[in-house]
């Protein structure tokens, strides 16, 4: 059912969308919470290599979902598509718990991932055409994403209290999908008006639509971009606690830090959303990378003052994860509402081979031992090379009219003939 302007001033969408983040912010910092239980234990024959083969092939069902999974809301709906891939997660979440090897725990790690990967660029694209005020896309998407931040922290905190009973994480993380589920059956409606709903099947929107002007430079920018701020969302919140681990701290420090880390992290979408939609997403989100590699380098000194640890750490998370979002507020105003879940998709889906990454080098050095410090120079260089990537998008961009609509045009001319 379409979205109507009664929907319009319900609050119903926006927290829906918010709690579907809060269960990617979820998915994004579980592993590195039992990470270090698993390596310690060896339970299910986890050891370092199987601990990144694990994040690895994740983070690969994240991004393939992002990239073949997330365009279809373009042309089925975003409602549809919410609804399927949170089913879809709960249940290969929950089916974590009775796995029996290192192998099969990744296998579902991978199918949960292939759900959960739409879901962060449906729930933004829907947001967008959601929002009704004129200039909001900054606040609009920042606020969603709150939620993904919020529920890293509520993971990390649930960590602090459950583990080492490591199942029992995923069963929470679970259950709270399967409980969404008729919150947004019921509650939410499709955010696509008549008009586009009705020519969905005439204008496809696809990955093609990118490679034509003028879109290529943004696409290729926007790429880079999204896979360095990725590499540092996921590499830090699956790593930080066993870097941390490796320059000395205890576990529970470590856990405890990256819970400092995420809460720096909803701090700075805040900030971000409100500098982003007065200066403009451009001068922001450069700002925010340079900053973020300048911190990066800065806890690779190991600092024995806990109090300024911390402090060093907050920082951190306020420049370095909302950097990333700021990416996705930048190409929901960069391209059309036909064209956007597809664009937030291919940024997410790109973005997720820098997530692939991240774990996958920072697991390499963990293995290797040298993880500290070098680790923290690795994602400072990323940040510096997001930074250079952007430079080349330019601020906004003219649109062609799209296909539906010069349709629209041609057909009283045809009446007339």
């Amino acid at each position: 059912m379409p979205m109507t302007s009664a929907d319009r001033s319900s609050r119903w969408p926006v927290w829906l969308c918010w709690l579907a983040m809060v269960l990617d912010g979820f998915d994004l910092v579980v592993l590195g919470t039992v990470i270090p239980t698993l390596i310690k234990s060896q339970e299910l024959g986890f050891n370092a290599v199987g601990a990144t083969l694990a994040a690895t092939i994740s983070l690969v069902g994240v991004g393939l979902g992002a990239l073949f999974i997330a365009p279809l809301s373009d042309r089925l709906g975003r409602r549809r598509l919410l609804i399927a891939c949170v089913a879809w997660f709960s249940l290969f979440t929950l089916a974590i718990v009775i796995a029996p090897n290192v192998l099969v725990f990744s296998v579902f790690r991978f199918l949960a991932g292939l759900g959960l990967g739409a879901c962060l660029p449906a729930a933004l694209a829907y947001m967008n055409d959601y929002a009704t005020a004129e200039g909001s896309t900054g606040r609009s998407t920042t606020r969603t994403m709150t939620g993904y931040h919020v529920g890293a922290v509520l993971t990390a905190f649930l960590a602090l209290l459950l583990v080492p009973n490591w199942r029992m994480m995923f069963v929470v993380g679970g259950l709270a999908g399967l409980a969404l589920l008729p919150f947004l059956w019921f509650k939410l409606p499709e955010s696509l008006p008549p008009v586009r709903q009705a020519a969905g099947p005439v204008e496809t929107a696809g990955f093609r639509d990118l490679a034509k002007k003028p879109y290529p430079l943004v696409a290729v920018g926007v790429g880079v971009a999204s896979f360095m701020g990725l590499l540092l969302v996921y590499g830090l919140n699956t790593w930080l606690p066993q870097l941390m681990a490796s320059a000395g701290y205890s576990i529970t420090a470590g856990i405890a830090q990256l819970l400092v880390l995420n809460v720096g992290a909803v701090v700075g979408l805040v900030i971000a959303g409100i500098l982003a939609d007065k200066h403009g997403a451009k001068k922001v989100v450069l700002l925010w990378f340079g900053l973020s590699a300048v911190l990066l380098a800065v806890l690779s000194i190991k600092l024995q003052n806990e109090l300024l640890l911390n402090a060093a750490v907050f920082v951190t998370g306020v420049f370095v994860f909302s950097s990333q979002v700021l990416v996705y507020a930048w190409v929901s105003q960069l391209f059309p509402s036909r064209l956007r879940a597809t664009a937030l998709g291919y940024s997410a889906g790109v973005g997720r081979l820098g997530a692939i990454l991240g774990p996958a080098v920072t697991g390499t050095l963990v293995a290797a031992g040298i993880a500290y410090p070098w680790g923290f120079y690795t994602f400072a260089a990323a940040a510096l090379i997001a930074v250079a990537a952007l430079a080349i998008v330019p601020q906004r961009i003219a649109h062609a009219a799209p296909p539906a609509k010069a349709e629209a045009t041609r057909k009283p001319v045809s009446a007339k003939i």
